[in-house]
């Protein structure tokens, strides 16, 4: 009798209660999901409008008391990224450290036009491209960090494929050439560059040291591959469809950008405590990435002298020789270091900052051997060493930075420290040709480059003179 009145309450009382709890605990479990889907809407809008504001520190973490983020350190759309970024290394700086080529054939084409001082113009259409691909990784930080690594990645992808395509239009004016390849080119591949940089620390952490390796490799890759390309070409097509095809080329980069994305959870935890100004001020109270800041730049006044003498070294020193050979070398070598010192610096109690010390004393020491070279197989030896002590220097910019700064800072601090570089890396090689042609010699040029990186290095000894804040 009792079992036959609870079993006729079942389709009504029971029911009621089954459907209640069935939506008290799809609501137990969406909450937390809508929650932070609201977070990530306020991320988006804020992004498109400046006029809205996200709440302060405080609220937020009322509204959003979330676990602490950490980065995967792996799966399947991580190492995507890796592989995108490493593309957009490759083809920004396969491109820029191919403009010998480039130079060579545009300067017997103002000189067959008659035009004066052919050689210091054909030159300086690719030293600007260098130097405003440096001078605007600032710039690049500040939008990376308003509005996002894949949209900065895109436009400035977008500019390099402008800037490339107008040049091949207007070849035989110099001056154009400025603005188009040096001033144009060189934007968008800092916009490019940065970020792609920067989206690595939001997807690793313990391997963080070897993936910035595998993608900076990229570019020693195509510093290897473009220049055969470009010498095979231009004669046959000439350097207008040679830069034409370079302009579709340069394309995948914005397709690359579109893996560019920040995980849902990090984009969380920094609607926290971001609030969208331009400039993150915050990387500069911090000294010992202001020491960081500092001393890299110092390092650097010498470091790209002989990757841009090397070859009229070598013709003045050994005749008979091919200074192109060692430029490849230093290429070659800068690549396996990249990686091999990258997961070096994801090894447990391996410092990071003193193993670049050791890659800048290195390079100083190296840069100075080469005046009292005794034979040729000792240069490539010396070439050798020195790509592969600049691939670990290239492999750690990103790691350091963001064990400085955090990942909320990072892509600031590569841009602003990317930017100070543009003065040393600019200004180094033209104070070098002077002094050549002043004591008709590379032994005081070569020397004297020598001596910053290795300044430099006893410079970073200060960072531990500081606590970390």
């Amino acid at each position: 009798m009792e079992t036959s009145v609870e079993s006729s309450r079942t389709p009504i009382e029971g029911g009621f209660r089954a459907w209640l709890t069935v939506l008290a605990s799809f609501v137990s479990q969406a909450a937390p999901w809508l929650n932070r889907a609201a977070i990530r809407a306020q991320v988006d809008i804020s992004e498109s409008k400046s006029s809205t504001a996200m709440p302060d520190e405080k609220n937020s973490k009322d509204i959003l008391p979330c676990d602490p983020w950490v980065p995967a350190d792996g799966g399947v759309r991580a190492w995507l990224v890796v592989v995108s970024s490493a593309l957009v290394n490759g083809l920004i700086f396969g491109i820029i450290n191919s403009y010998s080529v480039i130079y060579y054939d545009l300067q017997k084409k103002l000189e067959a036009d008659g035009i004066s001082d052919s050689s210091y113009k054909a030159s300086l259409v690719g030293s600007l491209t260098i130097g405003t691909t440096f001078a605007f990784s600032p710039l690049a930080g500040i939008l990376t960090d308003r509005f996002g690594h894949r949209r900065t990645t895109m436009v400035g992808g977008a500019l390099a494929v402008m800037g490339i395509l107008a040049s091949s239009l207007v070849i035989k004016y110099v001056e154009a050439l400025y603005l188009t390849y040096g001033i144009l080119f060189g934007l968008g591949a800092s916009l490019a560059y940065t970020p792609s940089l920067a989206i690595l620390g939001y997807y690793f952490k313990r391997k963080l040291g070897l993936v910035n390796g595998i993608v900076t490799a990229g570019s020693s890759v195509f510093t290897i591959i473009v220049p055969l390309a470009f010498g095979q070409l231009i004669p046959h097509i000439g350097l207008e469809w040679v830069l034409r095809s370079t302009a579709v080329l340069m394309t995948f980069i914005i397709f690359a950008a579109f893996l560019f994305k920040v995980p849902t959870g990090a984009i969380i935890i920094e609607a926290q405590k971001k609030d969208f100004k331009c400039l993150n001020f915050e990387i500069w109270k911090n000294k010992r990435y202001v020491i960081w800041a500092i001393a890299i730049p110092a390092s650097l006044f010498g470091y790209f002298v002989p990757y841009v003498h090397m070859v009229k070294f070598v013709a003045t020193n050994f005749p008979s020789s091919d200074g192109k050979f060692l430029v490849m070398c230093i290429g070659l070598t800068s690549g396996i270091g990249r990686i091999v010192f990258g997961k070096i610096a994801d090894m447990k109690r391996v410092d990071r900052i003193l193993l670049q010390q050791i890659s800048f004393v290195s390079i100083g020491a190296l840069t100075m051997l080469l005046v009292v070279a005794p034979s040729w197989t000792v240069m490539i030896l010396i070439a050798l060493g020195m790509g592969l002590f600049d691939g670990c220097f290239i492999s750690l910019l990103g790691p350091i930075a963001f064990d400085l700064c955090g990942p909320e800072g990072a892509s600031q601090a590569i841009g602003f420290l990317l930017g100070l570089c543009s003065i040393p890396l600019t200004v180094g090689p033209p104070v070098a040709g002077k002094l050549f042609d002043h004591f008709h010699s590379y032994t005081v040029p070569f020397l004297l480059a020598g001596g910053p990186p290795i300044i430099g290095a006893f410079a970073l000894f200060a960072i531990k003179c500081v606590k970390k804040g």
